[in-house]
């Protein structure tokens, strides 16, 4: 996602601030799109571990025949926020001014989960793109465009009076070159994927710690990475798992006596961007793929034993 925010953010005419009728977001849905299900998929996720049950789909509202990407799943399991776009093959400048791409909030109802409800982080109805959000407290993280900023850049917004404030940059020191994240409880470690000089190859997992209220230079988390992409790093609620995505499936690594072990592989094929919550359930983002084109995006996933 982030490939496509910086695309938009240098393409996004600033100046721009005409107010937009918010609109449904499933209205925006092609009539063709098709609703891709387990029985249709030629590619489903494959569970690698007999620690949880085998992955589904969560069911509609959450899941339309538009594409969810990157959820986040708050520790108690009650509250999910997911990516959604109406047409993943629609020109990020649509995107941006559709008033229906954006995060959208889902809360836990019994089996299933409340109707979608849009979080702005920005005035309602101005242009822009939000993405890799990452929520902890009151606050959350976010990449995106904006009017007047040229690129991508980092975001934070806190949630107060019963609203989300409108988000204000919150970029890292860009020699970190800071990709998605996902920060520790007591906001000591940053986690990120990033391409920087001094990996392994492509993207490799780094951790920074912060220090008298500063990110210190970043650390290799060299028993996680490898040669191949390590990225998309997400710590379950207890702090003793780390997942990753590499090789197009979903990994793990454990903490044993302070140290990061080398990652398993726990789901396999088109497996993506986990989010873990206090009971262990993963949730994670499923692409539907046929002769190497994406149909459309779920949100899966699989429950702990």
């Amino acid at each position: 996602m982030r490939t496509v925010l910086l695309i938009m953010g240098l393409l996004l005419i600033s100046g721009c601030t005409e107010q937009m009728e918010q609109i449904d977001r499933e209205s925006k849905i092609p009539e063709d799109a098709i609703k891709m299900t387990p029985e249709n998929d030629k590619n489903p996720p494959q569970l690698l571990s007999d620690e949880y049950e085998e992955p589904a789909p969560l069911p509609y509202p959450v899941n339309t025949r538009g594409a969810e990407d990157s959820a986040f799943i708050m520790p108690d399991g009650n509250t999910l926020y997911v990516w959604f776009t109406p047409n993943n093959k629609m020109d990020v400048i649509e995107q941006a001014y559709d008033t229906v791409t954006g995060i959208y909030k889902f809360e836990k109802q019994g089996s299933g989960w409340s109707d979608a409800e849009r979080i702005w982080f920005v005035e309602p109805g101005k242009p822009h793109l939000d993405g890799c959000g990452f929520f902890q407290d009151n606050e959350v993280w976010i990449c995106g465009v904006r009017e007047g900023y040229t690129g991508l850049h980092w975001f934070t917004s806190e949630f107060k009076n019963g609203k989300w404030a409108i988000a204000e940059i919150a970029d890292f020191n860009p020699e970190y070159e800071v990709g998605e994240l996902h920060i520790s409880n007591d906001g000591s470690e940053l986690y990120f994927h990033s391409s920087r000089e001094g990996g392994k190859g492509g993207l490799d997992i780094w951790m920074s710690k912060k220090v008298n209220g500063e990110w210190q230079v970043p650390e290799n988390l060299e028993n996680v990475n490898s040669e191949y992409d390590e990225g998309w790093p997400a710590l379950n609620p207890a702090e003793d798992e780390l997942w990753i995505s590499k090789n197009y499936g979903l990994w793990r690594s454990k903490k044993v006596n302070g140290e990061w072990q080398v990652p398993e592989e726990i789901i396999s094929t088109l497996a993506g961007e986990a989010t873990i919550d206090a009971e262990g359930n993963v949730y994670f983002t499923h692409h539907y793929y046929d002769n190497d084109t994406m149909i459309e995006a779920d949100i899966y996933v699989a429950y702990k034993k």
